[in-house]
């Protein structure tokens, strides 16, 4: 139990569904609420497999390039470090690579559910460099299972909250969004450095 809450929250804190509501909104304001649904479901969905991907497959593709761990912990650690300061400072959606020139492309396609929100607003870098590490030090069948049901459990939530983004935006109000995005990103900063510490105190002791 210990394990999946810890990596339900770790992974809750780097994905930061509540500070994607407001470009879910912005995206899908012209849709029907059918389509809205359709969106978000679609949106859970891409998000489990391609952190479900990243869990399984990941530490194959490190060692085809030859990554150690400790690399990819301390990169992994400041990517999530790099995004929690964004939350912080506000500039979250920029750092995610969303900007006018992105938004006004997004508007003219079909479906928006793998990108941009999917990936990369919420399976980005830091979430598959957390899972990818994760894996390495919880492999045993056991592990496995309650990590696959703790990212599960974060693409149900990201389901629940972009079903209900348009009401959480006027219930929140702009203001409430950006205050739980900049707790959220005091969270994240947290578990980057602590990720960073980590790392370098193996490195030492390697020494």
């Amino acid at each position: 139990m210990e394990l999946f809450i810890y990596l339900f929250f770790a992974l809750f804190s780097v994905l930061n569904p509540i500070g994607t509501v407001p470009i879910f909104v912005g995206l899908t304001q012209d849709d029907s609420k059918k389509e809205r649904s359709r969106i978000s479901l679609w949106t859970a969905i891409d998000v489990f497999i391609i952190l479900m991907i990243a869990f399984l497959v990941g530490r194959y593709v490190l060692e085809f390039f030859g990554i150690t761990i400790t690399a990819l912990r301390i990169t992994g650690g400041i990517i999530i470090a790099s995004s929690g300061f964004s939350l912080l400072n506000g500039q979250f959606n920029k750092n995610k690579g969303i900007n006018k020139k992105v938004e006004q492309e997004i508007q003219v396609r079909n479906d928006i559910a793998l990108t941009p929100l999917a990936m990369p607003m919420l399976a980005g870098p830091g979430s598959m460099s957390l899972l990818i590490t994760f894996y390495q030090e919880h492999h045993t069948t056991t592990e496995i299972i309650i990590s696959s049901l703790a990212i599960l459990g974060n693409a149900l939530v990201i389901y629940i909250i972009l079903r209900g983004a348009h009401y959480l935006s006027k219930m929140l109000g702009t203001s409430g969004i950006v205050a739980i995005s900049r707790i959220v990103g005091f969270l994240t900063i947290a578990i980057g450095i602590q990720y960073i510490i980590s790392s370098v105190l193996t490195i030492i002791r390697g020494i």
